[in-house]
C-alpha cells in the first residue's frame, strides 16, 4: 500500500468519527428538554497488539480502535479498527437492544454486519503490489447478565456469525461464561476492574476452549485508562496462538443528550 493510500485510509476513519461527533453536538444544541435523555459515549484506543472481538484472533501489530454508542433502550454502536500503519482492519456496525432490565438481571440482544479487511500481495508485471480485500459477515448475539452484588456480576454471552460467500469461515459459534468485577478501590482516586471469562469457540466444526481476561486501571478524575488483555488456550483444534497479550491506552467519555426538536 502506498503512503498516499495509507493517508486516505486514516482520513476516512477521522472523517467518520468527526461526522458522528458533529451529529452529537447538534443534538445537544437543539435539544427538546421535555423528553428523557439518551446517551452518547465514545472511546479511542491505542494498543500494541490489536485483539479481535473473539480474542482467539489478533492483528499481531499495533492498532487503533474507535468505538461509539448512541441511544437509550436501543443503541447503535459502530466500531472502527485499523492498524497504525494506516490499513483498515475491521468495521462493525452493532445494533443492540436492552430487552429486559431489573435490579438484578439484564438481558440484551444485538446484531451487526461487519467487514474484515485483509492485505494480500499480487505480482503484476513482475512488481509486487499490496491489495486490501474484504470479507463480509453477519452476526447476532444474546447476553444475559446477573448482578450478584454491587460491582460484581456474572453472565453468559453467545455470538453466532455467518460468513458471506467470499469469507474464510462460514459458521462461527462463540460462547462465554464471564464475570465482571468493577470499581475495586486502590486509592481515593484510582480503581481497578477486571473481567475473567472462559469461552468455547467453534468455527466450521473445529473447536477450542480458552481463558481470557481484561485488567483496567482508571482514575475517577480523568477519562484516560490503562488496560491489559490476555488470552490463553486451554484446548483447541483451531490454528491459534497459545498465549496473546496486549497493553492499551484508552480515552473515553460518556454524555447524555436530548432528541432534536
Amino acid at each position: 500500500m502506498t503512503v498516499l493510500n495509507k493517508r486516505r485510509c486514516l482520513c476516512l476513519w477521522v472523517t467518520v468519527t468527526l461526522c458522528v461527533l458533529s451529529s452529537h453536538y447538534n443534538f445537544a444544541q437543539n435539544a427538546d428538554t421535555t423528553k428523557s435523555p439518551s446517551q452518547f459515549s465514545a472511546s479511542a484506543t491505542i494498543t500494541n497488539n490489536g485483539i479481535s472481538i473473539i480474542p482467539t484472533f489478533s492483528l499481531g501489530k499495533p492498532a487503533g480502535i474507535i468505538e461509539l454508542a448512541m441511544g437509550k433502550k436501543f443503541t447503535f454502536e459502530p466500531q472502527f479498527r485499523f492498524s497504525l500503519e494506516g490499513k483498515p482492519w475491521s468495521i462493525v456496525l452493532w445494533g443492540r437492544y436492552k430487552l429486559l432490565k431489573t435490579d438484578r438481571f439484564n438481558l440484551n440482544i444485538g446484531a451487526h454486519p461487519a467487514l474484515i479487511f485483509k492485505t494480500i500481495t499480487n505480482t503484476v508485471n513482475g512488481v509486487d503490489k499490496e491489495i486490501i480485500t474484504s470479507q463480509r459477515y453477519f452476526a447476532t448475539e444474546i447476553s444475559p447478565n446477573y448482578i450478584l452484588r454491587k460491582n460484581v456480576s456474572v453472565g453468559v454471552y453467545y455470538l453466532y456469525s455467518k460468513g458471506m460467500k467470499e469469507s474464510s469461515s462460514n459458521n462461527t459459534h462463540f460462547i462465554t461464561l464471564n464475570s465482571n468485577f468493577s470499581n475495586i478501590k486502590l486509592t481515593e482516586d484510582y480503581f481497578l476492574k477486571f473481567n475473567p471469562q472462559v469461552y468455547y469457540l467453534n468455527i466450521d466444526g473445529k473447536d477450542g476452549v480458552y481463558f481470557s481476561s481484561g485488567f483496567t486501571l482508571a482514575n475517577k478524575k480523568y477519562p484516560i485508562s490503562l488496560q491489559s488483555f490476555i488470552n490463553k488456550t486451554i484446548k483447541t483444534d483451531l490454528t491459534s496462538k497459545d498465549f496473546v497479550m496486549n497493553v492499551s491506552l484508552i480515552y473515553s467519555f460518556n454524555k447524555n443528550y436530548l432528541p432534536v426538536k
